[in-house]
């Protein structure tokens, strides 16, 4: 009898009062669930959330990167979006829930509460953050892959498509698949990503982190890529990603975005590791060559393996062509066409986006019928713990997805 009864005390309901105290630490089987600011920045309570903000606050001061407005505004930005992350957890959905069955009167009753109760004064703007991530998670639908709504989960591009879905001259397993394999050229091998992490592997990246992290009006509008640089420019992450070369059978000689495309069997790599080795490695080098001072001869090297860009065309030893996005032409032909490179941060990039989402959501009629089916009083939304992306930035994401709801609605 307690070995049945266990698992249900452990997953107890979170109390609104609970959830909107700073110091609360939610637990999930003796683990606390943290949550993030841009994706790697980890807290396990809001109360360690708020120190974080007021050194963000001050951190450009002396700079001259920041005035008093802008610091308010970030301070504002910054508690908002750490208490989104706080509700909207990737691993546990009680806070959410918590959120969602309680009125607004009961939440601002709750935030009164902690006003008076707390020791430590919260953050000018807390109850009016709180009160405006309930009323945005009211009428959204968070569309990724582990979402309990199965609508919301065949949103996601992680979703397998069993018959595979033809995009740009080949088949792929899924959106996620195409969107990964198309940041490598198609003539680049196996060989030469391991090559480039072990030049990676040699430098000491303080001085270059430093030079992102030191300047505002570099450091704000990309604090997802940086961190994201500061979390993988490491040589645990460094030798992770060589492992995981090593690994899946995969030969120095293989062409990345060929081996990344369905072949003889379907589903050689999952969503989860097209985006966390694929993905993650490819954003890798691109961000460095992207963030990289003009002189430095790392630029160079990265751009001779062709991570100066996404390259879109023909593909060399017979592969097929790649149609043009803008007319979605997804037919098959040997005659060679000039390769045509975009930026890795630019509107053109994040455009196909859009371009191969019409094929799945508007040429294929089972998934057209679950985007449309959602009420357009419900706003298509994608949160995942505060991690942004510097190939797509969420809030475009999110513009895209329910664009293309419209687009399939009529």
């Amino acid at each position: 009898m307690a070995m049945i009864l266990i698992p249900s005390l452990q997953g107890q309901q979170i109390s609104l009062q609970a959830l909107v105290t700073p110091s609360t630490m939610i637990e999930k089987d003796g683990h606390p669930i943290t949550f993030a600011l841009h994706g790697f920045i980890e807290f396990k309570s809001l109360s360690e959330l708020f120190p974080y903000i007021e050194a963000q606050t001050r951190r450009w001061k002396d700079h001259g990167g920041l005035d008093e407005a802008a610091r308010r505004e970030l301070a504002s930005d910054s508690l908002r979006r750490g208490i989104e992350s706080r509700v909207i957890s990737m691993t546990d959905e009680r806070p959410l829930e918590t959120l969602l069955t309680h009125t607004s009167k009961e939440l601002r009753d709750a935030l009164a509460q902690v006003q008076m109760q707390t020791k430590q004064p919260v953050p000018l703007g807390y109850a009016e953050a709180f009160l405006s991530v309930q009323e945005k998670w009211k009428h959204s639908l968070n569309c990724w892959s582990a979402a309990p709504s199965i609508p919301a989960r065949v949103l996601s591009n992680w979703y397998p498509i069993e018959e595979g879905i033809q995009l740009y001259g080949a088949t792929y397993d899924s959106t996620e698949h195409f969107w990964q394999a198309v940041k490598y050229h198609p003539d680049t091998t196996v060989a030469d990503l391991t090559t480039l992490l072990s030049v990676l592997d040699q430098k000491d990246w303080r001085q270059w982190l430093a030079r992102l992290d030191d300047d505002a009006k570099v450091y704000l509008p990309n604090a997802y890529a940086v961190e994201f640089l500061r979390h993988n420019l490491v040589p645990e992450r460094l030798r992770w990603f060589r492992d995981q070369l090593a690994a899946h059978g995969l030969r120095p000689s293989d062409h990345v975005r060929l081996t990344q495309q369905r072949g003889d069997r379907p589903f050689r790599f999952t969503a989860f590791e097209e985006k966390v080795l694929w993905g993650d490695l490819a954003d890798l080098f691109h961000l460095v060559y992207t963030f990289s001072p003009p002189d430095d001869p790392l630029r160079k090297t990265l751009a001779d393996h062709h991570f100066d860009g996404i390259y879109l065309g023909y593909q060399k030893m017979g592969y097929q062509k790649m149609g043009d996005p803008k007319t979605c032409d997804h037919s098959m032909s040997n005659q060679k066409i000039g390769e045509r490179r975009i930026g890795f941060i630019s509107e053109e990039f994040r455009s196909l986006m859009l371009e191969i989402w019409k094929v799945k959501f508007l040429q294929m009629p089972r998934f057209r019928a679950v985007i449309s089916s959602i009420p357009i009083e419900i706003r298509l939304s994608h949160f995942l713990n505060d991690g942004d992306s510097p190939d797509i930035p969420i809030p475009i994401y999110v513009e895209y997805l329910n664009q293309i709801r419209d687009l399939a609605r009529k």
